[in-house]
């Protein structure tokens, strides 16, 4: 699923800026990475698309950090809503699809 607006651009709600870094340890400039690396999963989150489309984008970072990013599309930029590591389950679906 090709969801990812070209050029890619994000922007950030202050309150997820910091809930990512003290809840997971994942810096924002560190879960944009993801999205330039490849492989990359993207997924449709259906069950939580009630206002707006959400996504769930399995990615790797530059240092190899395997992330799931939950993520809305506003105004053609990226809006990451959470970031986290993989779990195990996702970290085996991951690496089975891509």
């Amino acid at each position: 699923m090709n969801v990812v607006p070209k050029p890619i651009s994000f922007i950030w709600d202050s309150g997820n800026l910091e809930k990512n870094w003290v809840k997971h340890a994942v810096h924002h400039k560190e879960s944009e990475e993801i999205y330039f690396n490849k492989p990359l999963l993207i997924l449709s989150d259906a069950s939580h698309s009630n206002t707006e489309k959400r996504y769930f984008a399995y990615g790797v970072t530059n240092k190899g950090r395997k992330l799931m990013i939950v993520f809305t599309i506003r105004k053609n930029s990226i809006r990451i809503i959470s970031a986290r590591d993989q779990n195990k389950k996702e970290r085996m679906n991951y690496e089975k699809t891509t």
